[in-house]
């Protein structure tokens, strides 16, 4: 039986999503601003985290919180840790593949997860110990035994972009092995896809708290593996929210062979001298 932090979560998040879909029309109209390099934001981002916030602080008022967009708001042992909008240049752009993230942390673990994607109309749903979810229906990370003929999904963050060449030079080394490797441009939705079997492993550095604080739980209840390049376990979630890292994730056996090469091919000692 679903919990009641999940049940208030699945409805902040398709309220979210009903605020992204209003708009997918009029995206021409949308007031755009840029939050950094190549990192931009819309009125849309702001309306949906409003939603959530208000539909979330309705159940737990004494909750913190911590968005993408609204920042860190009474931190405290319970933080609600929110991307309304994962995938903005895709949505901004009309590419269809972008969603909301829910995640409910407990001292900084995240204990309850949510993830929508509002045009496949598909509810990723996680709680610590109870397994994840897809649309009523239990989900598991693929059972491929190593990179041979693996999907990888990765990202290309803009605050990474001075560590791209060493991330081509691991994308070079997994190519020799794996089928394939995709950019989808939402985190959240890449994990989800790794907790479902579509596809194999994950990793992208650069992201933050709210872009895979529920995909990691998505993916550990589905049975996968979750770590930083070099093996460890990613942080903590951070109150204060604005620290980057980064994940690799997938199931046992891939996940591992996966994090072995960005060690060998150099791109994780890419991180050793600025640890996240």
């Amino acid at each position: 039986m679903q919990k009641p932090a999940v049940t208030v979560m699945v409805k902040a998040a398709r309220l979210a999503g009903n605020v992204l879909l209003r708009s997918i029309n009029k995206l021409e109209a949308l007031n755009v601003v840029q939050k950094g390099r190549l990192d931009y934001a819309s009125e849309v981002d702001a309306d949906a985290e409003k939603v959530i916030i208000k539909e979330l602080k309705r159940a737990y008022p004494d909750y913190g919180f911590l968005g993408e967009e609204s920042g860190c708001q009474n931190p405290g042992r319970f933080m609600w840790v929110v991307d309304p909008l994962d995938g903005t240049s895709n949505y901004l752009r009309g590419f269809p593949h972008y969603c909301v993230s829910i995640a409910l942390v407990d001292n900084g673990e995240t204990t309850d997860a949510v993830i929508f994607d509002p045009l496949r109309n598909e509810l990723f749903t996680a709680s610590k110990g109870a397994g994840a979810v897809l649309n009523d229906r239990k989900i598991r990370v693929s059972d491929r035994k190593d990179l041979a003929g693996a999907m990888i999904h990765t990202g290309f963050a803009p605050r990474e972009r001075n560590r791209a060449s060493a991330q081509f030079k691991a994308l070079d080394a997994l190519l020799v092995q794996a089928e394939d490797i995709r950019r989808t441009g939402s985190a959240a939705l890449d994990l989800a896809y790794v907790a479902c079997g579509r596809t194999d492993a994950y990793f992208e550095a650069g992201v933050k708290a709210w872009d895979i604080a529920a995909g990691m739980l998505l993916v550990r209840e589905a049975g996968g593996r979750v770590s930083n390049y070099r093996g460890a376990p990613p942080a903590r979630v951070d109150q204060r929210g604005p620290e980057t890292q980064q994940i690799v994730a997938g199931n046992l056996k891939v996940g591992a062979a996966l994090q072995a090469v960005l060690v060998n091919s150099g791109y994780a000692a890419e991180f050793d001298a600025n640890k996240f």
